[in-house]
Parts: structure tokens; C-alpha cells; sequence
């Protein structure tokens, strides 16, 4: 199961419409939060990053790789779990470069642990220029089989983890100037174009202009799939393409707003076709509670608000990526709280509470038909995605996590997730989610700290001037 997959080819026609009502009656419905900052909760913010990064630590091997989980239910130090992807090593290299922006750590210390993952990342097996999907954190093998069950593992290249991986060596490298020729060397063989599918006029569902979501190097088989949704976390796979010339600039408007409206899918779209740089172009959109926006694949949080804790969407393209953030965030908020009366809000693939891992999300603001549910279960990495969007709304949502359920550990910050109907909080902190948590808390401390590197170069000249055409029908 791939939580990120468009199969362009699998869309069928006959559109399923979804019928969403306005909000409820004022008087029946639940007090929706202000969205006023809350000046005074910066120490707090601060508190919680040194936390966050602590667990970033715990998680981090004696090689210098950030492994995938740590189990903080028990007494004494967590052990790391065995296994490891590009992006929990990508999570551990800019959460370092957090914690030195935001004085938690010294430049000789941010020093040493970057150049350790470094000499690390630079021992593992590549394929084609780019990572593996699983190793072994420990000891840097690639993983065959997966631990505790025994189950094969074949050796996959993935599109959008190995761009979380490259995220991070470019902030190392911006951030260490001593790394930078090592990182450009490990980069040099990052060619985009290996995963990129040329647009075919003639025949647009073999040819759709869009990445594939990666290969079984045993093999050379590609997936079947292509990552055709615009507002899901692939596209900074698209963006570091695109800025580097690996894929050519219209590759970003054959991706998808919406599917088509012929295609099934969540809600019939509106919008209409407009013509952006010679490409026809879909501008569809959904409607949640009244408010248009650009839906996700499935609904959940990190899919529409990983990319910009590093690309400043909002900044660049404010009438367009700007306002679909803010709706975006709003439909969460009022998911949980109005629609569903949980009290609580924030849904994103996470660690199931009594364990194990599932998408959770938003269904009606997902164009997957069987969307992801919100089954009850709040992520707290949702709300810290949320924070540049509805501070006040997303502090005040932690505050009542940590406050009713435990969910926050002075030691190790916030728990993955919670069951806020049975009370369950997860014993799990995941390298992926307080990676994100750590990058929310940085922007949100220290603004731009680490949209930097994608700030320059190939991001001012080329990705940048595609945002600012941007014109969602919303």
C-alpha cells in the first residue's frame, strides 16, 4: 500500500459527487478556536523543540543515522529501531541544523554530528545516484529482511523519500560550509530524470509528464503508479528537479489539482482549463463547509504542509498556495471539532496507539475515494504543520493533548499520536513526524532558518516564477 499513489491509469470515469453542507447552526455547533497568535507561548514553543530534538538524539545510532522509531513507554534510554529510510536520515540532518539555529547546540557540535551522518550516508549502497528505501541504522546494510517479523524487503529506490534525504544534505551543506563539497559530490549523481516520465501528447496516460514513485533496483521494474497529485509531499521531489533542470519546468503543470472531473474521485471538482506556459491545465477544485480548496490524495495534514516547512509556497504564490494552506488547515480544525465533535484535531499518517502504522486524514479533502479516515486519532505533528496557519489554534490543540491525555514527555516531546475517544496514546515517537515537528518549530522560531537553500539558485529561477503564475480556482 503506497498512502501517496495517483494510478494515473486506473481512473475511471463516472465521478462519485459529495454533497458537503454548509457548517452547522451556530448554537449546535462547538466553539471553532482563534486563530490570534499567542506571543507569550514562544518559551513554550522553545521548551517543546528542545524536547523534540532530544528525541532525534535518542533515535540517532552510534553510525549517525536516524532510525525509523523509538519505543518511549518503558523506563531507561529508548533503543533505536533497526531499520532506517533516506527520509529518517533527512528528519536527523536538518533537526541538527535546527538545534544550532535555535542555540540548543554549538557549531563544533552541529559540526561532528552532520559530518558523522555525512560519512555515513556516503558508505550506503546507491543505485542510479540515489538511496535505498530501508537499512539497517546500525550498521548501514541495506535491510533484506524486516526486523521482528522476517519478511522480505526488495531493495527500492523511492522518489519521494530520497528527496527528504537530498532536503537535508542541502541543509547540512548550507549550513556547514566545511561539508559542501562532499554533499555536491554525493548530489552530483542525483539525476531526477531517472524517475521522470516525458509528457506524450499523444498519449497522456503513459506519457503524463509526472515521477514515478520508484524502481525495484532487483529487477529495474518501476512502479506501476506516477505521483500525479500536485498538493501531496512528492512535489518537493518535483521542486529539487525542476531547480536543478533535471525535469523539465512544465512537469509542474501536468500535475493534478484535482482528477479530472469525468474521473471518479472524492467530490465532483469545479474549476475549469486554462492554458499556464503552452500546458492545458485543469484548475479543479473541491468544497469543504464552504470554503474552496486544492485537495490532498488522501486528506491528511503532512501531505499538503511538509513542502512548505522548507519551499516558501505561501510566501511565493500567497492568492494561490497561501490560501489553499490556510482552508486547508480550517477543514482539519473544523473536521475535529465541529463535524466529528472530538473535542481535538490534527490527522496525519501516523503510529497507531496500540501500534503498528495507518494514514489517517480528512476523507472529504482527499481525492482518493476510500480517502483516510480520521478514526478518532490525532497526530500532534498535524498540529505543529498547522502552526504558521492557525497558531493560537494549533498551541492551544497540543496544550489540551498534553493536558488531558499525557501526551507530551518533558524528555522525549510529544508521543505520535492519540485515540482521543479510548484515551490510548501511542508509546512510539517516529523520526518522520518529530522531524517534522522539529522543522515546524524552527520556522516557526526562526523564520527561513532552514528554507535557505531553497531560497537560491535554481529554486529563485525557476521554481519560484512557476508559483508566482500559479492561479488556483479557489
Amino acid at each position: 500500500m503506497d498512502r501517496r499513489t495517483f494510478l494515473a491509469a486506473g481512473a475511471g470515469a463516472g465521478a462519485a459527487a459529495l454533497a458537503l453542507g454548509g457548517a452547522p447552526a451556530a448554537a449546535a455547533a462547538p466553539r471553532v478556536p482563534s486563530f490570534r497568535p499567542h506571543t507569550s507561548d514562544t518559551p513554550l514553543l522553545r521548551k517543546w523543540f528542545r524536547a523534540t530534538h532530544h528525541s532525534i538524539e535518542a533515535m540517532t545510532t552510534d553510525l549517525g543515522l536516524a532510525a525509523d522509531k523509538i519505543d518511549v513507554s518503558g523506563p531507561g534510554t529508548p533503543v533505536p529501531s533497526r531499520q532506517t529510510s533516506p527520509t529518517n536520515i533527512g528528519c536527523g540532518l536538518w533537526t541538527t541544523v535546527a538545534a544550532r539555529g535555535l542555540g540548543v547546540i554549538g557549531d563544533g557540535a552541529m559540526h561532528r554530528r552532520l559530518a558523522r551522518t555525512v560519512a555515513a550516508v556516503e558508505k550506503l549502497e546507491r543505485h542510479h545516484g540515489f538511496w535505498l528505501n530501508w537499512y539497517d541504522a546500525h550498521d548501514g546494510s541495506v535491510l533484506t529482511s524486516w526486523p521482528g517479523t522476517g519478511d522480505p524487503v526488495r531493495p527500492f529506490l523511492s522518489s519521494v523519500d530520497n528527496a527528504w534525504l537530498v532536503t537535508g544534505l542541502r541543509i547540512a551543506a548550507h549550513a556547514d560550509p566545511a561539508l559542501r563539497p562532499r554533499v555536491a559530490k554525493l548530489l552530483a549523481g542525483a539525476d531526477w530524470s531517472y524517475f521522470y516520465t516525458p509528457y506524450d501528447p499523444a498519449d497522456p496516460v503513459a506519457g503524463p509528464g509526472q515521477l514515478r514513485g520508484g524502481f525495484w533496483t532487483d529487477t529495474g521494474e518501476p512502479t506501476a503508479h506516477h505521483y500525479g497529485a500536485l498538493n501531496t509531499e512528492p512535489r518537493m521531489a518535483s521542486y529539487l528537479g525542476i531547480a536543478d533542470g533535471s525535469i523539465p519546468a512544465d512537469h509542474y503543470w501536468h500535475l493534478l489539482r484535482t482528477m479530472l472531473p469525468e474521473h471518479e474521485q472524492e467530490q465532483r471538482p469545479g474549476g475549469g482549463y486554462v492554458t499556464i506556459d503552452g500546458v492545458r491545465v485543469w484548475q479543479g477544485h473541491y468544497t469543504y463547509r464552504g470554503r474552496k480548496l486544492v485537495p490532498t490524495w488522501g486528506g491528511s495534514m503532512f501531505e499538503a504542509l511538509m513542502v512548505p516547512l522548507f519551499v516558501p509556497e505561501p510566501e511565493w504564490s500567497p492568492r494561490a498556495w497561501g490560501t489553499t494552506h490556510d482552508r486547508y488547515v480550517r477543514a482539519q480544525i473544523e473536521h475535529g471539532l465541529i463535524e466529528e465533535r472530538y473535542g481535538y484535531w490534527g490527522f496525519s499518517p501516523a503510529n497507531i496507539p496500540d501500534g503498528g502504522y495507518r494514514e489517517y486524514g480528512v476523507d472529504a479533502i482527499g481525492m482518493q475515494v476510500d480517502g483516510y479516515h480520521s478514526l478518532g486519532v490525532v497526530t500532534p505533528h498535524a498540529s505543529f504543520l498547522a502552526l504558521p496557519h492557525a497558531r493560537g489554534a494549533a498551541i492551544d490543540n497540543l496544550k489540551a493533548l498534553e493536558r488531558d491525555f499525557g501526551a507530551y514527555d518533558e524528555t522525549y516531546g510529544f508521543r505520535d499520536s492519540v485515540d482521543v475517544r479510548s484515551g490510548r496514546v501511542s508509546d512510539f515517537a517516529l523520526a518522520l513526524d518529530q522531524g517534522m515537528i522539529a522543522a515546524a518549530l524552527a520556522q516557526e522560531l526562526r523564520p527561513g532558518l532552514l528554507q535557505a537553500p531553497f531560497r537560491t539558485g535554481g529554486f529563485a529561477t525557476r521554481v519560484r516564477p512557476l508559483l508566482a503564475k500559479e492561479r488556483f480556482s479557489i
